[in-house]
């Protein structure tokens, strides 16, 4: 049977391929040291535990809930920005919360993409920045990631070579994958450029607390008039260790945010509330939480660039988010990402993410995720020393199992 017209848009899910073969080796027995999904392992904190079980005990909380976000909610996001960036945000025009931000992200791709709007979005990046609009019938042209002197002018040839005009610009900095942070000069220079071009900026912070060496990253709607062009995304699920929670925030441009509400109050009620209420009690704390999960990655991210380094793969240490981004080591760069995820499963027991995953240009990468302690990350490079030795030694013999089945 043919698959349908949005299904067929989509490229096979690379993680599947990395996902099966993970399974595989675990039925077989063996201790996979699992640094591949970004899945944060940590606890959520014993005081948003127990307030979630505070009120869900009052049956009115089991209700539905509100769509875009219960009051106390939205006023508490408009705090956090308010201490954090210096951005003034009317929590009841401008906040709304989501389902995560990757939610949000595809929801606002089809509150505001007619078929054929060109996205301009840098590769390697986060899927859903690209696929939520993909699946919404736009078209991305891609940028280079790297927030740096040529950023702009990038900007500029996407203009100037794209028909129809683009509608939108994506930004993610700290980035997944890369880990690249962006400057407020940065911002300054983008949406300036966006204004110009009457080009929207859509901007995912989902990383904006998981910082190292005491540089927190900035927010686009610091810039003076940002908020004219600017909805930004952030998310609860690595800052708090809340992932399955699924809470997260559009917030920004009155216009575009109730777009956005207005196409989410079609598809869903909101999380349930009593998750609501325990989130509004997260952002209204006094940060120790949040320094003391930071600290945590801030370790584990020490650990593996030593002990990587000790096995001989070179990785270079992040500045922020729970990511490296990891080069192929050279013997193995041919072979592209996949495969060499593939390899570090059937050889070494441990689990990446392939770059490619995260767009063509990642391919001479691999995602590396702080999701696992530091003996673990210890015990995952000796197992890459000893198979980075036995390839040196016998490099015929170090080829992905897959490829005899």
């Amino acid at each position: 049977m043919e698959e349908f017209h949005k299904v067929r848009r989509l490229p096979p899910y690379v993680f599947e391929q990395v996902n099966r073969l993970k399974a595989s080796a675990r039925s077989r027995g063996a201790d996979i040291v699992d640094l591949g999904m970004g899945n944060p392992d940590l606890p959520t904190p014993k005081a948003i535990v127990d307030k979630l079980c505070e009120v869900v005990r009052d049956p009115r909380t089991h209700r539905y809930s509100s769509s875009r976000g219960i009051p106390g909610l939205r006023r508490a996001q408009a705090n956090y920005y308010a201490r954090r960036f210096g951005v003034k945000l009317n929590p009841d025009t401008q906040v709304v919360a989501t389902l995560g931000s990757k939610e949000g992200f595809a929801n606002m791709a089809q509150a505001i993409t007619a078929p054929g709007d060109v996205i301009l979005c840098p590769n390697p990046t986060y899927p859903i920045h690209a696929f939520g609009f993909i699946m919404s019938g736009g078209v991305i042209r891609s940028l280079q990631v790297e927030p740096d002197d040529g950023f702009i002018p990038a900007l500029e040839r996407g203009v100037r070579h794209s028909i129809p005009k683009p509608l939108a610009l994506i930004l993610n900095y700290p980035s997944n994958p890369t880990a690249l942070v962006a400057s407020l000069d940065f911002y300054k220079d983008v949406v300036a450029f966006a204004k110009k071009n009457d080009i929207i900026i859509l901007s995912d912070l989902a990383y904006s607390e998981i910082y190292f060496d005491g540089n927190p990253p900035p927010s686009v709607l610091q810039v003076p008039g940002a908020i004219d062009v600017c909805v930004e995304f952030t998310s609860m699920s690595k800052t708090f260790s809340m992932p399955g929670w699924r809470m997260g925030f559009a917030v920004g441009n009155e216009r575009l945010i109730s777009a956005l509400t207005r196409v989410k109050s079609y598809l869903d009620y909101g999380a349930f509330t009593p998750i609501q209420v325990a989130a509004a009690h997260a952002l209204n704390g006094d940060g120790a939480d949040v320094a003391e999960v930071r600290d945590i990655y801030h370790k584990r991210r020490d650990v593996m660039v030593d002990a990587f380094g000790r096995a001989g793969w070179t990785i270079p240490a992040p500045a922020a988010s729970m990511f490296a981004w990891a080069p192929i080591p050279e013997p193995f760069r041919h072979l592209g990402s996949l495969e060499f995820s593939k390899l570090l499963i059937e050889h070494a027991d441990v689990a990446v993410a392939p770059g490619v995953g995260f767009g063509e240009h990642g391919d001479d990468f691999v995602r590396v995720a702080l999701v696992e302690n530091e003996h673990r990350i210890r015990q995952a490079a000796r197992n890459i020393k000893r198979f980075l030795s036995a390839s040196a030694k016998q490099p015929n013999n170090v080829v992905p199992l897959s490829a005899h089945r």
